[in-house]
């Protein structure tokens, strides 16, 4: 369970629920027909490893989604640098994330999905794997999964730990579930100091604050092909960036550029929904707006007649993010609550951000702070703030300055986590008895 409220059977004493049985199989078929879920490596969902165990040490990793897990591969990179022979699982839930791991995954690293949170699940996964360390990452409590780990001696460990106020407030409404599952974890790192005090009013007990991984983590790569083909199609339009959009951004953004066309005729502006199998619906709405829509996922060209190109892809938020100069960044006016400003920050943009950022609050504070990030109260804000940033060079290389300022800095989270969990990897043992 993500940041949610209190589960059936997991309290302070540590009992599990089947309760998630029945209704898995239920579960995966929803989510592939909204193309969150993929049916060839079903199993893996059932803890039914597709690959075998390697032999010698092996941390386990798990992340949510795509942002988590790529703010872990500079992680990975530097434990396996650390550790002779280590091996490294990763688990994610998405297909998304799944794809992008097998991308970019280091050597030595491999990724399977995780099992849903069922008693039978988790323990069919956990006796395969047999890791000798597992590593949790934000804010992903899996009661079943969590409470099998800790029956088998596992030591685990929550890095750049991730607590709302929102889900604070659903926590304490379950103090000892909660308090229960954190007294399973032996390190718990919080990426800021907001997470910290909230766990530890929630009943966890030493939590350190070494920064926030997603800080470290380096610009997003991109196809220099692609990016050249499509510079040279676009040409010398001025062109925006919406990213990350979740429903009604999208013809927010729609707006907005039907409010900047007067200004600037020959807008382009591209939108990447967080979600591209929404793409057909996406197109279908804002084509009901008489705006000419094309499809990156049908490969349709941007033409002269060209409104809005929708990024409907995998993978290229690198690509979309060193297209543009201007970016709005999803999920920040609804309440999703903001996504990743450092991908954005990395790649040279001007960032404009909506009102909802608690996903990312101190880090958005940093960036308004700065100078490196333009805030609007809502959507009706969303044009006046793009069309200043199109209409002023200054302005856009200013604020790309200063956002590109903060991503150097750097946090050193990455080198800080890994020590730790190098360190409890040799406090654990090698535990390798059984080991194939």
């Amino acid at each position: 369970m993500r940041e949610t409220g209190a589960a059936a059977g997991v309290g302070g004493g540590g009992a599990r629920t089947g309760a998630l049985g029945p209704v898995g199989p239920v579960r995966l078929g929803r989510g592939e027909a909204r193309g969150k879920e993929g049916p060839l490596r079903r199993g893996e969902r059932f803890g039914r490893a597709s690959l075998p165990r390697p032999s010698g040490l092996l941390v386990w990793i798990h992340a949510a989604s795509v942002g988590e897990s790529l703010s872990v591969l500079p992680l990975a990179e530097r434990l396996l640098a650390a550790v002779p022979g280590l091996r490294i699982l990763v688990t994610t839930g998405t297909v998304t994330s799944a794809k992008l791991m097998a991308e970019r995954l280091p050597e030595g690293a491999f990724h399977q999905f995780v099992p849903l949170d069922h008693p039978g699940y988790c323990a069919r996964f956990l006796d395969h794997w047999r890791p000798d360390l597992g590593v949790w990452v934000e804010s992903e409590f899996w009661p079943n999964l969590i409470v099998e780990a800790d029956r088998r001696g596992l030591p685990l460990a929550l890095v750049n730990a991730r607590i709302t106020e929102r889900s604070f407030r659903s926590w304490q409404r379950a103090p000892r579930f909660i308090a229960g599952l954190l007294a399973r974890f032996r390190l718990l790192m919080a990426q800021d100091a907001a997470s910290a005090a909230r766990l530890r009013a929630l009943g966890a007990g030493d939590v350190s604050e070494p920064g926030n991984l997603k800080h470290d983590a380096a610009p997003l790569p991109h196809d220099a092909p692609a990016l050249a083909a499509l510079r040279a199609g676009i040409g010398a339009r001025p062109l925006w960036l919406a990213s990350n959009t979740h429903d009604g951004e999208e013809r927010a953004a729609a707006d907005a550029h039907r409010a900047l066309v007067a200004r600037y005729p020959d807008l382009l502006t591209v939108i990447v929904p967080r979600h591209p199998a929404r793409g057909a619906a996406i197109a279908q709405e804002l084509g009901s707006m008489g705006l000419a829509v094309a499809r990156r996922s049908a490969d349709e060209p941007v033409s002269p007649s060209t409104a809005i190109y929708l990024g409907d892809t995998l993978g290229e938020m690198g690509l979309f993010y060193s297209l543009a100069d201007v970016v709005f960044i999803g999920g920040t006016l609804d309440d999703t609550g903001g996504h990743n400003p450092f991908e954005a920050a990395h790649l040279g943009c001007a960032i404009v951000a909506g009102p909802g950022d608690f996903n990312f609050a101190e880090s958005y504070a940093d960036f308004e702070r700065e100078g490196a990030m333009r805030r609007i109260a809502g959507a009706d804000e969303l044009a006046g703030a793009v069309g200043l940033l199109l209409g002023s060079e200054a302005d856009r290389r200013r604020m790309a300055a200063a956002a590109q300022a903060i991503v150097r800095a750097g946090s050193g989270a990455t080198a800080r986590t890994a020590d730790a969990l190098a360190a409890l990897l040799r406090e654990a043992g090698t535990r390798r008895a059984g080991h194939a």
